[in-house]
């Protein structure tokens, strides 16, 4: 997740400040509603691996206060129920913002027990602006080609060379979409849903959203509760702390995972060689970092670039292996093809998101305030960075376009709720891109919710990823609307499945978390 999700900010005095930025006449009963959309024209779209994916196109007002105003076209993606008991539609989204969901709904509908997804429409979307949604955004092509400039801003000179970059791509997006970006938020995303919602001819929907789409879906709840007939929500963003608060409360929980990868590396120190004791690990990995900010791996791989790279390790240990790997071909033998061949499986994905990152930030930037001062986001950055230098001043410039935005500000949704029917939260303890404490938030903010955790668990996106016991408690919500009750914070606990180890010589297929994850990206 780059979306730099929540941590701990849950006190009365914080609520107290987060008001809803719900338009005037938004509320579910009274919104502004242009005449009934008509229903969504369903194609053939499969895949070898979703053969039975359709897809169609949905027009949606840009202003949803504008019911004569300009229109814009979200994309659809649709798993049709195929059992007698039917349960409506049940939309997906894989989180972001900026992240696509049409595939989404294909790895649901497959990987969800069969009696479980056959009773229900799997409705994956493309958020505005998002992929095969028109307009999609791309306010900068190629604002992550290498070779960056280091993140760490050390001298005047590289300080000046990133705030030249997060300026020239607000500028752009300014440019660019100075008539789209006071539309691309969370809550216009939102009365979209309900756009599509009406369009299925639902009078209600079920909700299955990974980490921003968790954000996503509690704005979906706080606007329309009596529309929501389940919500899954997995890997929680805090809503009070977005979004200036939380991406710094992630670097600190980015860095506390990075240091369980250094650890992992010391145990295996037989398979590669770099030592017994973490912390000595790790100062060979800044020390590889040091390295390659002064000369960039096949003029390819800078210090930047393996930032982008091992990140995602922050996400998913499934990637550890090969993280692993490269590190080592590096440090032991000065060899820079599987570091190379590690960026371009792991750290380009995300860097080459051009359109995932330009909505990113308009979703950003435009649902809170952030700071304008620079002076600000410098004295932040340099303390987070003293006591958790891993993805510190990476994360800052990767939201730093947000202090330069052309479109005003937002204030977040306080999505505290009483009126839902049971709501099912997953979690686990040692997420690093929505930390646990958030979910603890929204447990409490959604009164009757009840909350799943994945005891010593550290991935993101931890339903439908091969641990039996949270998928029972989803495929039991699923299929009945029942939810685990417990006397304590958590209404149930799992067991974390166990570290990944070494990659043997015969290399296995892609598990189902890494295929998950690779639809989430590494955003939120």
């Amino acid at each position: 997740m780059r979306k730099r999700a929540a941590a701990l900010c849950g006190t009365a005095a914080v609520l107290a400040t987060v008001i809803t930025s719900v338009p005037a006449g938004a509320d579910a009963d009274a919104a502004s509603a242009p005449p009934a959309a008509a229903k969504p024209a369903w194609k053939k779209c499969g895949t070898s691996a979703y053969p039975t994916l359709q897809c169609a196109s949905l027009k949606v007002l840009l202003d949803h206060d504008n019911p004569d105003g300009r229109r814009v076209t979200i994309a659809l993606s649709r798993v049709p129920h195929t059992a007698k008991t039917y349960q409506g539609p049940l939309l997906v989204n894989p989180g972001g913002p900026g992240g696509s969901g049409r595939r989404l709904a294909g790895f649901v509908a497959s990987t969800l027990p069969k009696k479980v997804a056959a009773q229900y429409d799997v409705i994956g979307f493309d958020p505005r602006g998002v992929g095969a949604s028109k307009p999609a955004l791309n306010c900068r092509p190629k604002h992550f080609a290498p070779v960056r400039p280091d993140t760490v801003p050390l001298t005047p000179a590289l300080e000046k060379a990133n705030l030249d970059r997060v300026r020239a791509f607000a500028e752009a997006c300014g440019t660019k979409y100075a008539d789209v970006l006071p539309y691309i938020d969370t809550v216009s995303a939102v009365r979209d849903m309900d756009a599509v919602r009406e369009a299925l001819g639902a009078e209600r929907i079920s909700y299955f959203g990974y980490s921003y789409g968790t954000y996503l879906g509690a704005v979906y709840a706080k606007l329309y509760p009596q529309r929501v007939r389940r919500l899954v929500l997995d890997s929680v963003v805090d809503p009070t702390g977005v979004w200036y608060d939380a991406n710094i409360q992630q670097d600190y929980a980015f860095n506390d995972r990075h240091m369980a990868f250094m650890k992992w590396i010391a145990k295996h120190h037989k398979t590669y060689r770099l030592g017994t004791d973490p912390a000595k690990v790790e100062a060979k990995w800044y020390g590889m970092r040091e390295a390659l900010a002064k000369k960039p791996a096949q003029k390819k791989v800078g210090a930047s670039e393996l930032e982008d790279t091992y990140i995602p390790g922050g996400y998913y240990n499934g990637y550890w292996p090969y993280l692993a790997e490269a590190f080592a071909a590096y440090v032991n033998r000065k060899d820079t093809d599987p570091l190379v061949e590690a960026y371009e499986n792991f750290g380009a994905v995300d860097a080459a998101g051009d359109n995932g990152y330009s909505v990113y930030t308009s979703v950003q930037c435009r649902d809170a305030t952030w700071p304008r001062d620079w002076e600000q986001w410098r004295k932040d950055n340099w303390a987070v960075y003293d006591e958790a230098p891993f993805m510190a001043w990476s994360n800052a410039w990767y939201n730093a376009p947000c202090a330069f935005w052309p479109a005003e500000p937002l204030r977040p949704v306080d999505v505290s709720n009483d009126e839902l029917p049971p709501v099912l939260l997953f979690q686990a303890t040692d997420d690093a891109a929505t930390p646990y404490p958030g979910a603890v938030a929204v447990h409490e903010q959604l009164r009757g919710s009840s909350l799943v955790v994945e005891e010593k668990g550290g991935n993101h996106g931890i339903t439908l990823s091969g641990n039996a016991c949270l998928d029972k408690h989803l495929a039991a919500y699923l299929t009945s609307g029942e939810v685990p009750r417990g006397d304590g914070g958590a209404d149930a606990v799992c067991k974390a499945l166990p570290d990944p180890k070494p990659l043997s010589t015969k290399k296995k297929g892609a598990s189902r978390g890494s295929t998950l994850h690779g639809l989430l990206g590494f955003h939120g």
